[in-house]
């Protein structure tokens, strides 16, 4: 077993973290480590660095390595060899600056309780240096280069370690689990439905009879000295009532134009959708970031500043709603969407509360975490200690993409939400984790208008807005089977059009399509769509409460 684990794991982890965090700090010039140290239960073992270069070089196993790779088939023994060598362009100087912020020491300082400077030090430092190198160099980075260059000899914590991969092993294990229970629960939910016909109704996946316009607005915020813009979209042919707003907030590092799509969808039914800038976790500000203008990934005023730059653009829309509008707006019946980030700010914009010692506990787990996620929702831990009025009376519905909550909110905050809620989730979300972020969301909400989507082959992002080299890179790290973003937009588009219908337009003709029936009748496999609504919510926390996911 020990043998397994140090071919296979030590692989398999080290892969891991170079492929989820990227990692590149500042170089450290002292001698290179020889041997990696680690122990399994009271055995004391050691390899030397020597053994892994021969391997790598034209396949020679030594003495030393032979003695590692005992029970190890030809077939793992070439996949170890590969992934010594397999290089990952990566521009050494902006990753480094992303190291610098205080997201990438927290995610350094987490690897350093696992992979050490030998004595047991945390190998945060020693990590950094041998990073930066290794990617420095022409073939780029590889885990041999980084063995290679790390400045003294390793000691692996493998308790940790082991604890590290169980965790992980058990995340899967459960998201796998989740998404076939939501599809029975999805399935037992049709079943209860009346029968339609849908081929007979209208197709709500097209656009609607309204088309849609687009300008863009500058604003300013004299109390926050704080400028952004925002893109309107609102028909082209306005309807004869007061049409609703819905705000959308971008997801960190993302820009309000890659959400055009639903903008333009809701548009076409008659509602004015805004979306705006957050500037301390936009586009720009990562850009500012890695071009060395800014410290931060993101600023952690954004906790507070994307809620309220929510509020502050429905400030101005009622200003404007005369001279611009006709007075067509209707300000007292608004939805709010958001993404990744922006789901914590719609959350926060519904009534949750930051719950910090909930994220005190969550931050507090001495063994890495899977959940990515958690690692921004911790920086909120530096925010005066205090309790944060962000909820808006305005907004009557939200719509919550892959957010994340889990640690920011917790089960107390997300219950003092007593609006509706549609959370949407994807199987392959490697930052938001559908059973640690939306899963437990959907329990924790009391609200009895609410509502989990599942959408297979989605993975937080949307893939067709980054550029080649990124995606090409992103797919290099993580082994994902994504569904076409097109087909996504077309469950989104449907799904969030029939949820604002029903609870900002009472439509209630929109009830056929808010429902698990129509979720089966537009799904294309492989990439299903599942949903489900409160009266599913104690079956999924009684699975919920069967994954060992306690570390």
């Amino acid at each position: 077993m020990s043998r397994i684990f140090l071919s296979l794991g030590i692989k398999r982890f080290t892969s891991l973290s170079v492929g989820v965090l990227s990692l590149i700090l500042t170089p450290i010039s002292v001698a290179a480590a020889e041997r990696i140290y680690f122990s399994v239960n009271t055995l004391r073992l050691s390899l030397g660095i020597e053994a892994l270069e021969l391997f790598a070089a034209d396949g020679t196993i030594n003495k030393e390595l032979e003695f590692y790779l005992q029970g190890i088939s030809d077939e793992d023994r070439a996949r170890f060899r590969t992934a010594l060598l397999r290089a990952y362009q990566i521009n050494p100087v902006q990753l480094s600056r992303f190291f610098r912020t205080p997201t990438g020491e927290a995610i350094l300082k987490n690897i350093g309780e696992l992979i050490q400077i030998q004595g047991g030090q945390n190998g945060q430092y020693a990590i950094r240096g041998a990073l930066i190198q290794a990617a420095s160099e022409p073939e780029g980075l590889t885990i041999l280069g980084f063995l290679q260059k790390f400045p003294t000899n390793i000691q692996l914590d493998t308790n940790k370690i082991l604890l590290a991969v169980r965790w992980i092993e058990n995340l899967v294990q459960a998201n796998q689990i989740m998404v076939q229970e939501l599809d029975k629960l999805s399935e037992k939910e049709a079943l209860k439905e009346q029968i339609l016909d849908y081929s007979t109704l209208p197709d709500i996946r097209k656009p609607g009879q309204w088309g849609y316009q687009q300008q863009r607005l500058t604003l300013q915020d004299p109390r926050r000295q704080r400028e952004f813009y925002v893109d309107l979209y609102y028909p082209q042919h306005w309807p004869e009532t007061k049409i609703p707003i819905v705000i959308f907030s971008h997801g960190l590092a993302s820009r309000p134009d890659d959400y055009d799509s639903l903008a333009k969808h809701l548009a076409s039914y008659g509602y004015l959708v805004a979306l705006p800038q957050h500037p301390g976790s936009d586009f720009s500000q990562v850009q500012a970031m890695l071009q060395g203008y800014s410290s931060d990934l993101f600023k952690l005023s954004e906790f507070i500043d994307r809620p309220k730059d929510i509020s502050f653009v429905l400030d101005e829309l009622e200003r404007l709603n005369q001279s611009l509008f006709g007075g067509r707006l209707n300000l007292e019946r608004v939805g709010a969407i958001g993404h990744s980030f922006g789901g914590y700010a719609v959350f926060a914009l519904a009534g949750g509360q930051i719950d910090f010692e909930s994220l005190q506990r969550e931050c507090d787990r001495t063994i890495w975490s899977p959940n990515l996620s958690l690692l921004i929702q911790c920086r909120a831990l530096d925010l005066p200690r205090q309790v944060y009025e962000l909820r808006d009376p305005r907004i009557k519905a939200v719509v919550a993409v892959n957010p994340f909550n889990s640690g920011i909110f917790g089960a107390k905050g997300l219950s003092q939400i007593s609006i509706p809620v549609f959370i949407i989730a994807g199987s392959q979300d490697p930052a938001a984790p559908l059973v640690l972020e939306q899963g437990q969301a959907f329990i924790w909400l009391m609200t009895p208008q609410k509502y989990l989507g599942l959408v297979k082959g989605q993975a937080h992002i949307n893939f067709s807005k980054l550029d080649a080299g990124t995606q090409s890179l992103i797919k290099s790290f993580i082994d994902l089977t994504i569904a076409d973003q097109r087909l996504i937009d077309k469950y989104d588009n449907a799904m969030i059009l029939s949820f604002f219908e029903i609870y900002l337009h009472d439509n209630l003709e929109y009830r056929s399509y808010l429902q698990s029936s129509y979720a089966d009748y537009i799904s294309q496999k492989p990439f299903e769509l599942y949903l489900i609504n409160a009266s599913s919510s104690a079956d999924l926390e009684s699975i919920f409460k069967q994954f060992d996911l306690d570390f």
